[in-house]
């Protein structure tokens, strides 16, 4: 029964999901026209806010790309291809690929959001070695995987609330920092990373598409890809004079390549002794870069291996600016406050955490970014938890605003599932060389979101903090 359900689910898509870029285009229009008619906004305000918003995600996107191609490029080294190697002796079933990628992709981006581009070579490369492998359903396994980013050390909206100065404290929001005892180390989070690391990975296989012939990599790989194409050392060596020459020797000198490997590796010890385990997107950048670096022995070789990581990235480069584009209409006709105060109206002391979940799921469609949401929806929802809580102790209000903190997170994150914003992180690497687009794969993600929209309902909920 589930499998039919998924396939129609997955029809459904195919036949109505237009392109990534059109699904951005779509959202902007409705987000313009909602402003126009809900709020009185003036066109040229809502034009004006648009623009204003559409290069707020430019560092953000640039940091994206930097994450996709310097994964990817470690992923190209021998020493990983020949870690998945030995790994297929092991696994060679699609059902164990699929469970395989869903547990240790959740384990990787617990570390770091960053970490799916891990997931994404892994998962590739299997298809490749194992027979029967349903490729779309695989990237909408990795896809799910990165779900559990919201609950571990990279998770943006705890981090915000336990920094110094954040701009709830300056706006007089907030009193002082929440410690992350509250949040990533709740009761809540704890059996949300349970739930997203140990019980999703055999939920997600009752959702597994049963058809004799699954669209397996091989089959949809191009002949002309990038994969077909010489190793990464001989492409390197073509590039060589005939003659003997000092610009060769440079270009291909390990001692030069290592000097700064050393040099990078001494600020990752110096980072962490100084900062403690703290991760963002640029500590990771740098340090996926030095690991490339030393993996692929020499500048010359390190380029072609950056040259190939970097094939199939337009989508982030375009596509950003316009959901950036939607965030600034969001954000400067009042439209996120105005959804905002919706929830501080219908609230009550004992649905509170309900509708903040509904309220980070509803706004990442236009803002698919959780930081960039929060600081739209922040206000209205901590203002409405106090009030709620009037009366009660200052710990306990500390307690109620972590719980709609976390609901709001947990909303958003999960929402991803139907919106594809995130899916351009994934597709750089997994969808080289095949055509396949976000309708080929978000049809498989109806079923999880509906069946997780249940349980993270109830867990928001009920399971302590």
């Amino acid at each position: 029964m589930l499998t039919k359900l998924g396939e129609k689910f997955t029809h459904l898509f195919l036949k109505y999901m237009p392109d990534a870029f059109v699904f951005a285009i779509l959202l902007t229009i409705i987000t313009g026209v909602t402003s126009f008619f809900w709020l009185e906004a003036n066109p040229l305000d809502i034009i004006v806010a648009w623009y204003d918003g559409f290069f707020d995600l430019l560092a953000f996107g640039m940091q994206i790309v930097l994450i996709v191609i310097t994964g990817f490029c470690i992923a190209l080294s021998p020493v990983i291809n020949n870690g998945i190697d030995k790994l297929t002796n092991f696994i060679k079933t699609p059902r164990q690929v699929y469970f395989f990628v869903l547990v240790i992709g959740s384990l990787l981006t617990l570390v770091s959001f960053g970490w799916v581009v891990i997931t994404c070579v892994l998962a590739r490369e299997l298809a490749l070695r194992v027979k029967g492998v349903n490729y779309p359903f695989l990237i909408a396994c990795v896809y799910f995987s990165n779900g559990s980013w919201v609950t571990g050390l990279s998770s943006s909206i705890p981090l915000l609330l336990n920094t110094q100065d954040n701009y709830l404290i300056n706006a007089g929001i907030l009193n002082t920092t929440i410690p992350t005892s509250y949040t990533l180390g709740s009761t809540l989070n704890i059996a949300m990373i349970i739930l997203i690391v140990v019980i999703a990975p055999i939920l997600f296989l009752m959702f597994m598409p049963k058809t004799k012939k699954p669209k397996e990599l091989k089959d949809l790989i191009h002949s002309n890809n990038q994969f077909d194409e010489c190793t990464i050392k001989q492409e390197a060596e073509s590039y060589k004079l005939p003659i003997k020459a000092v610009s060769d020797t440079l270009n291909n000198s390990m001692i030069l390549q290592y000097l700064i490997v050393v040099m990078g590796f001494v600020y990752i010890v110096y980072h962490f002794v100084n900062k403690g385990f703290s991760l963002d997107f640029n500590i990771m950048i740098f340090i996926f870069i030095i690991i490339g670096l030393l993996l692929h022995k020499t500048p010359m070789r390190y380029v072609v291996a950056m040259k190939r990581s970097s094939k199939n990235i337009s989508g982030i480069l375009f596509q950003y600016p316009f959901y950036a584009g939607i965030m600034g209409i969001m954000l400067y006709t009042g439209l996120g406050n105005k959804l905002a105060e919706i929830f501080a109206t219908v609230a009550t002391i004992d649905n509170y955490p309900f509708y903040a979940y509904l309220t980070g799921g509803f706004v990442n469609f236009a803002i698919p970014s959780a930081g960039g949401e929060f600081a739209v929806v922040a206000p209205s929802i901590i203002n409405a938890v106090k009030e709620i809580g009037f009366g009660l102790q200052p710990n306990e209000i500390t307690a109620m605003i972590s719980r709609a903190s976390l609901s709001v997170a947990y909303g958003e994150s999960l929402s991803n599932l139907l919106q594809p914003f995130f899916l351009l992180l994934v597709f750089p690497i997994m969808g080289a060389g095949v055509n396949l687009q976000a309708r080929d794969v978000m049809g498989y993600l109806v079923l999880p979101f509906l069946t997780f929209f249940v349980i993270q309902s109830l867990m928001v909920m009920y399971i302590p903090l």
